[in-house]
């Protein structure tokens, strides 16, 4: 069977843009599916247009959507749809809502997909044995039907290591590794737990070894630790770095952790001595009262203490905070952002916090009334979607954008200049350019406008389309009803 995977362009630019960092997921589909005899493909939009031809050729077409790529990834499905293609969605927002994908395609694996892709495709092929297949959401007639879901995979070792000649876009020189799945921490914001659970798997340190010479890395070649925490199991993890030290495996490094890895000397020795160069912290918040509402399980001398041992060891720190819990007011905002720059965090991240679907935030908020819009290209983390408990909804988008813009602002890449901390202002100057080019786009500055009339009541609350998805992929096919694309040179 010829199978092609899409990972939908997010709706906006985010810090991460300029670097093609494709999720694993369907990557590591399309191996065990290559391995298993079929002709694969993964196209990442956001790496290069969509190879249209490609897709009308496949006998599968596979749409792995987050929620921010919920609405882009409903216009695919629709359009390929009417051009006869079988659709699956996958991925962590077509789990929560199988049946509103399952208006847009024909069928929904929810959850881990390692252990049930083939079942599904032998399945397809044979047109009998849906009801079989763990994790599949499918429509009989007017009825839907939802099989249990599929058994995680228990062991991340038995997993192909994932074949990025699948993508028609050269990967960069940033290479994704995965190492682990699941969290036990469970903010109550974080969609991570609803989908790989709270309890940690881990791969062996050498079968990811195995993995990191299989990728023949070259001078100026970067890792990046796909997990949410690289250092959840601190033994593992430097067993790994040692590994990587004896076998002269230490390109530059870098991963999201926990901050309070620091507490461990002996891991911050061997991240050093291994060629880690920046980390990537889920700080969250320095108020203490969002902090416990988040169940983050960190205190604000803890943050503080963690940003200076990283910085003691040579290692540079990006901050996340999420901004807006029912704690927080305008004055939060300033204080995070004067936090940020105080520490000396070289790069931050000051996101709205976003109620992503599968979470008890948004299940609460949605009882409560208080979400603003459906309008999944808004929930990016950048877009206020819900009236916060102590402040408007533009306060919360306007005060999140000035501490963005103080952080990155012009006087800051002075005092970096006078430091000599040249490095520092390079990341920082492309903060700046992304702040400066986010307030010029035409459909953010009317979003400002629709917040000022929510918060004075004008408007209850946002439609549901409000940002319009692409609509290249809608112009391509009415094309085709004039003349046969397929031909085309």
């Amino acid at each position: 069977m010829k199978i092609s995977f899409i990972e939908p362009r997010p709706p906006d630019f985010h810090i991460f843009s300029r670097f093609v960092m494709p999720r694993l997921g369907p990557l590591i589909l399309g191996s065990i599916l290559k391995q298993a005899g079929h002709e694969v493909e993964v196209m990442v939009e956001s790496a290069s247009k969509l190879d249209y031809r490609k897709l009308l050729e496949a006998d599968l077409v596979g749409i792995s959507a987050i929620t921010s790529t919920a609405k882009r990834s409903y216009v695919l499905g629709n359009e390929l749809r009417k051009q006869g293609k079988t659709v699956i969605f996958g991925g962590p927002h077509p789990t929560f809502f199988p049946e509103e994908a399952l208006e847009h395609g024909h069928f929904v694996l929810r959850g881990e997909t390692e252990n049930n892709i083939l079942p599904f495709i032998r399945a397809v092929e044979e047109k009998a044995g849906l009801e079989k297949v763990p994790g599949l959401s499918f429509r009989v007639g007017d009825r839907i039907f939802h099989n249990p879901l599929a058994d995680p995979c228990r062991e991340l070792d038995t997993l192909p290591f994932p074949d990025f000649s699948l993508m028609e876009t050269k990967l960069s020189n940033v290479k994704p590794v995965m190492t682990s799945r699941g969290c036990p921490y469970d903010c109550s914001f974080c969609v991570v737990t609803k989908l790989f659970g709270r309890k940690y798997r881990f791969r062996t340190p050498e079968n990811v070894l195995e993995e990191l010479k299989a990728l023949n890395l070259k001078k100026g070649d970067t890792l990046f630790f796909y997990d949410d925490n690289f250092v959840a199991n601190p033994e593992n993890t430097k067993k790994l770095l040692r590994l990587m030290i004896a076998n002269k495996i230490t390109p530059a490094w870098t991963a999201q952790m926990r901050v309070d890895c620091t507490k461990d000397e002996e891991l911050l020795e061997l991240m050093k001595e291994s060629n880690c160069f920046f980390v990537y912290l889920g700080l969250e918040s320095v108020n203490p009262g969002t902090l416990r509402t988040y169940r983050k399980k960190l205190t604000v001398e803890e943050i503080e203490q963690g940003i200076g041992k990283f910085h003691q060891y040579g290692i540079r720190t990006h901050g996340m905070f999420v901004l807006g819990a029912d704690t927080d007011d305008v004055a939060t905002i300033k204080q995070t952002a004067k936090f940020a720059i105080k520490n000396k965090i070289d790069t931050v991240q000051f996101l709205i916090l976003t109620p992503m679907p599968g979470t008890k935030h948004y299940q609460d908020l949605e009882a409560e009334g208080r979400l603003l819009t459906r309008d999944w290209s808004l929930y990016d983390g950048h877009h206020v979607v819900y009236q916060p408990g102590l402040m408007t909804a533009y306060q919360l988008q306007k005060e999140t954008m000035k501490a963005m813009a103080k952080f990155y602002s012009n006087w800051q890449l002075i005092q970096l200049v006078l430091r000599l901390d040249f490095l520092t202002f390079i990341y920082r100057s492309y903060g700046n350019h992304l702040v400066a080019r986010w307030r010029r786009e035409r459909v953010n500055r009317k979003y400002y406008q629709m917040m000022r009339e929510v918060s004075r009541g004008t408007v209850a609350k946002l439609g549901d389309n409000y940002r319009k998805s692409a609509e290249d992929i809608r112009r391509y096919f009415k094309r085709l009803q004039k003349k046969d694309i397929l031909t085309e040179k």
